[in-house]
């Protein structure tokens, strides 16, 4: 069926922004348009496609089931309108002026600079933002189009990601802590008097507590290096991926608790171009470069590429 579209992307845009903004007047704010001009959208949609998008429920407007149907597809429609925007962008910049990177905090930051290093020999123009990010973190970064490169512990639906590396995780504490002077192996049931120091959550929708946090007494931070600090000042034991601690441990600052059971965790760690059809010779090189270093690594999952 070859049909000229009735609707403009202006007039779905502006369908979008009034349900995800909850209004006419936050959708105008939002789209930079006068609000007269995005009702106008609304009811021409409704106009054209004969359907009404919204009803109304005491002083709200809601959508109707034939509207929450135009809502998603519409959703879908802008979303890739505005990659296929990015990509062409992209495309005519050549070498891209920066790259922004969501990282997996469990991955090694060692490992991480030195490829970071290698890049700006080759592209010493370029500038890196770079966010850590843990848990849901990588996700959101991936979903809101803030970042060109993830390496994140879960593939958001949409996108493509290959498994990259597992990160070997292990319970640790500081060597004075009281659980390395109990003189027998642990249980979990010995941990529950015990301060658990955890890493926030980064992304706005968080984990709601879960087995990984074994006690009430727990310290929950935002900051690797905080955990860390505390684990080495005798404040509390945690899972630490042994890469993100091969300093503490070869000092003996940390030293891994006896557990019989589940002293190890392991995480699976993804890297995720936002968009493969685009990708620029910057996020080339830094592909290749992290495939190269953390192909030896222990848990890599990758195969070594050359330039």
């Amino acid at each position: 069926m070859n049909m000229s579209p009735k609707i403009s992307l202006d007039q779905w845009r502006a369908l979008v922004g009034v349900v995800e903004s909850g209004s006419y007047a936050a959708a105008a704010e939002a789209l930079h348009k006068s609000q007269s001009t995005v009702s106008y959208a609304v009811q021409r949609i409704e106009a054209l496609l004969q359907v009404d998008v919204f009803r109304v429920e005491g002083r709200r407007a809601v959508l109707t089931p034939e509207g929450e149907v135009l809502y998603r597809r519409g959703r879908h429609l802008v979303a890739e309108a505005e990659r296929l925007e990015f990509t062409a962008s992209r495309l005519s910049r050549g070498v891209e002026a920066q790259l922004n990177l969501g990282v997996e905090i469990v991955f090694p930051t060692w490992l991480l600079l030195q490829c970071l290093d290698e890049f700006a020999v080759d592209f010493p123009e370029t500038r890196i933002e770079l966010f850590e990010t843990v848990l849901g973190g990588g996700e959101e970064l991936l979903k809101n189009g803030q970042v060109d490169l993830a390496i994140c512990s879960r593939v958001p639906p949409g996108f493509v990601g290959d498994p990259f590396m597992r990160v070997r995780l292990v319970a640790m504490a500081a060597p004075e802590h009281p659980l390395h002077h109990l003189g027998r192996p642990l249980t979990h049931e010995d941990l529950r008097g015990h301060r658990h120091l955890i890493i926030r959550d980064s992304g706005t929708r968080r984990e709601s507590p879960g087995a990984h946090e074994l006690t009430e007494e727990r310290w929950t931070v935002s900051n690797k290096a905080t955990s860390i600090r505390a684990a080495c000042m005798g404040l509390g034991f945690a899972w630490f991926a042994e890469e993100m601690v091969r300093e503490e441990l070869h000092s003996g600052a940390l030293r891994p608790l006896p557990l019989t059971v589940g002293q190890e965790r392991w995480a699976m760690l993804y890297r995720v171009n936002t968009d493969p059809d685009s990708i620029g010779p910057g996020a080339q090189r830094l592909n290749a470069l992290l495939t190269k270093a953390t192909a030896r690594c222990p848990g890599s999952l990758t195969q070594p590429q050359e330039r």
